[in-house]
């Protein structure tokens, strides 16, 4: 059996749900179609026993002829060994799609994740993202899976009206017509479960971006006091989603049991038809057991589609998830072309606000709120009109290996630290971004081997700063952007980062937009950003003489921090 697609996971059909579903059908066809191919197999024989069971009582046990009793039975038993012999493969190939439906699923998600980047928390909440891969994926796998299961059961029916259409054709025509009623029924009850399948879904998304937010924001909370408030609106929210899932299980309660109600009544009437025919003398005893057999099989075949129409319910709330997701485009694709060239080839410039890092200084910029945004869209994360060596960041080749921008946000994931600070393994590069962080005593105290917690949360606010200040060093990308790197250190440890960080990225660009005087008084050239635009450039100590607003700045950001790490 061929491995699962881990590194191709194709192209999806996103333009709409029911494309999507035929998408992910259509990807398992190597697989799906010996699956249907077995499951028409399996659900054929099965359904040729009850004429076996027939012929066995006719002509062995009313007919007392032991020979054909014996014939019969062999051929019971060969129908058996063959179900059993297809079984195992089937089964085999069944959970094959499931799985691979679910991984392929997983693959090109996430990709899409990375390639929207900072676009994806911009446009989807996280309890969505996160919903896709928990809840989402299983439902497209089931439906995928069940069509192998599906196709049987089709053919089982056909094989069954056929078979009593030659032998018993008023038992067969009552089959012909009771199968498309039974959906019929059926039909108008799936409508309020897709309707209600929704709403529990979009509350489901909620829900776990409320979770996800008052995990990452716990420690916040705590200090605020505001555990319970919040708990209460969880609660509350929590208590509609229950309510939307016992509304959503009552009209699937109502769906199964017309999938068992109506499959039985079914097998009444014919089983009272098949009767009054042998009271009549129409059709044998045999012919009675083998009609019994039958509807009672159908039973089976008519509960997978019942099964099925529910399966193909959900998944079409999933899909339209899933395909919301793919159908977003990146605000700023970066994966241009064009390399860097001419006389200012290595300068990054924002003609909206006038800020320009010239190559191989280390810039300090201070703009108050507007640090975050300035610091987006010198990155290519957002707007319009940045060029880096004068090619527009949309086309400029490698953008995201060229220009790094790290921020307080930014994450430590799980696992080794090592890797996780340093994911190409260059040990000695990752020394020296420690030690200019500062982070010597973190990783004297976890080791390079150790593993992070998710989050990072064991380490304090202080701590995390310094390691995702190493991490970006380790990186060394031509412009390095840093968002406040030092606002969480103390004084002793800001001054340091200040003085190495400047040797450290000697001969490469450094943007770093920072209120400290400590990191201030030993950048190249500092920039004053007002009202979104520069207002004022220089050394530290000459804007402080001559730009009474920088100097207020500075000052009123520096009398308010209090005690750090």
């Amino acid at each position: 059996m061929r491995s699962l697609p881990l590194s191709d996971p194709g192209t999806p059909d996103h333009r709409g749900p029911w494309r999507f579903l035929g998408w992910l059908a259509r990807a398992q066809a190597r697989t799906l179609l010996p699956a249907i191919g077995l499951s028409a197999v399996f659900m054929a024989v099965q359904a040729l026993m009850p004429a076996a069971i027939g012929r066995a009582v006719d002509r062995g046990l009313v007919g007392r002829d032991e020979s054909e009793l014996l014939r019969w039975s062999l051929i019971l038993l060969l129908l058996g060994l063959v179900q059993a012999a297809v079984g195992t493969p089937l089964h085999r190939l069944a959970v094959f799609v499931w799985l691979d439906t679910a991984y392929r699923t997983v693959q090109f998600v996430t990709r899409q994740a990375t390639r929207l980047g900072a676009t994806l928390p911009r446009r989807m909440s996280t309890g969505e993202v996160v919903a896709v891969g928990v809840s989402d994926v299983s439902k497209l796998s089931s439906a995928v899976e069940i069509l192998t299961r599906g196709s049987g059961a089709v053919i089982a029916i056909a094989t069954v009206t056929v078979v009593l259409l030659a032998s018993t054709p008023r038992l067969g025509l009552v089959v012909l017509l009771g199968v498309p009623l039974i959906m019929a029924v059926s039909a108008p009850l799936m409508r309020p479960v897709h309707r209600r399948r929704t709403l529990q879904r979009e509350l489901e998304g909620e829900v776990t971006g409320q979770a996800a937010d008052l995990v990452a924001g716990l420690r916040v909370l705590r200090g605020l006091g505001g555990e319970e408030p919040f708990g209460r609106g969880f609660r509350a929210r929590s208590q509609r989603l229950r309510g939307a899932g016992a509304h959503t299980a009552g009209a699937e309660a109502t769906l199964k049991g017309a999938g068992v109600l109506l499959p039985g009544l079914l097998v009444l009437a014919v089983t009272w038809l098949g009767a009054h025919q042998l009271a009549a003398g129409t059709i044998s005893a045999g012919e009675l057991v083998a009609a019994y057999g039958y509807t009672a099989f159908l039973v089976n075949p008519l509960w997978t589609l019942a099964d099925a129409a529910e399966s193909f319910i959900k998944a079409h709330v999933a899909a339209a998830r899933v395909v919301r997701l793919l159908a977003l485009e990146p605000e700023h694709p970066g994966d241009g072309t064009r390399e860097p060239d001419g006389p200012e080839a290595a300068v990054l410039v924002d003609p909206g606000s006038g800020l320009r890092a010239e190559p191989g200084l280390l810039t300090a910029v201070v703009a108050g709120e507007r640090a975050g945004e300035l610091a987006d869209r010198l990155g290519g994360y957002t707007g319009e009109g940045v060029r880096y060596g004068g090619v527009p960041l949309a086309e400029l080749a490698g953008l995201r290996r060229r220009i790094l921008v790290s921020g307080n946000e930014d994450r430590l994931f799980t696992g080794a630290l090592a890797a996780e600070l340093s994911p190409d393994g260059d040990e000695r590069a990752l020394r020296r971004a420690i030690r200019t962080a500062c982070a010597e005593d973190v990783v004297e105290t976890t080791g390079l081997d150790g593993l992070v917690a998710e989050g990072g949360r064991e380490f304090s606010g202080g701590q995390q700063q310094r390691l995702k200040l190493a991490r970006a060093l380790a990186a060394d990308p031509e412009v390095l952007i840093l968002v406040e790197p030092t606002s969480a250190v103390d004084a002793h440890t800001e001054a340091r980062v200040a003085e190495r960080l400047a040797g450290h990225r000697a001969g490469r660009t450094t943007v770093v937009f920072t209120s400290s005087p400590l990191v201030l008084d030993r950048a190249d050239r500092v920039v004053w950003v007002s009202g979104g635009e520069v207002a004022a450039e220089g050394a530290h100590r000459e804007l402080l003489d001559r730009a009474p607003d920088y100097r207020a700045a500075v000052t009123r950001q520096t009398a308010g921090a209090g005690t750090k790490e």
